[in-house]
């Protein structure tokens, strides 16, 4: 019997931006912001796939607005597209004044993560559900992130 796709939830991570996560400016380091969204991706991925991952890179990461030190982040995760061990994550980020609750997306990427078995390779992962438009959309997305990160890797030749 087949086994049926699986639908991908979103995964929520929130924390609070302190003094020693901020650069001079006051805002939010860069690389913190890939470090959470390194850890909610895996967890999105890990959900879905109910197996130990890797992160295999990090795709197009769009900065549009700071996170401010005192602000909250907010970190929306999910996997968007899977191919046969690879799942692509595309994860929201958002900073909140805690005081107003004005909320605003402050960064957009997408992360590869590879489901790992038992021997240390690569392995199978589910076939993912895609049910609403916005799932749709977020697959069209994410399955152009994956073509331009194979044609990327080729170019350099490192790809398979």
């Amino acid at each position: 019997m087949a086994e049926m796709p699986i639908v991908s939830e979103w995964v929520t991570n929130v924390d609070i931006v302190f003094p020693h996560h901020a650069n001079p400016l006051g805002t939010l380091f860069g690389g913190r912001v890939l470090a959470l969204m390194d850890i909610a991706g895996g967890i999105a991925a890990v959900r879905f796939c109910r197996l130990p991952v890797v992160t295999a890179s990090t795709e197009p990461v769009d900065f549009h607005n700071p996170i401010l030190v005192g602000e909250i982040i907010e970190l929306k995760s999910r996997v968007a597209w899977v191919g046969r061990s690879s799942m692509i994550v595309r994860c929201e980020v958002f900073g909140e004044n805690p005081l107003s609750g004005e909320r605003r997306l402050c960064t957009v990427g997408h992360l590869n993560f590879v489901a790992i078995g038992g021997d240390g390779k690569p392995t199978p992962v589910p076939r993912l559900r895609v049910a609403t438009a916005l799932e749709q959309q977020h697959w069209q997305i994410a399955a152009q992130v994956r073509e331009a990160s194979l044609l990327r890797r080729q170019q350099r030749g490192d790809g398979p």
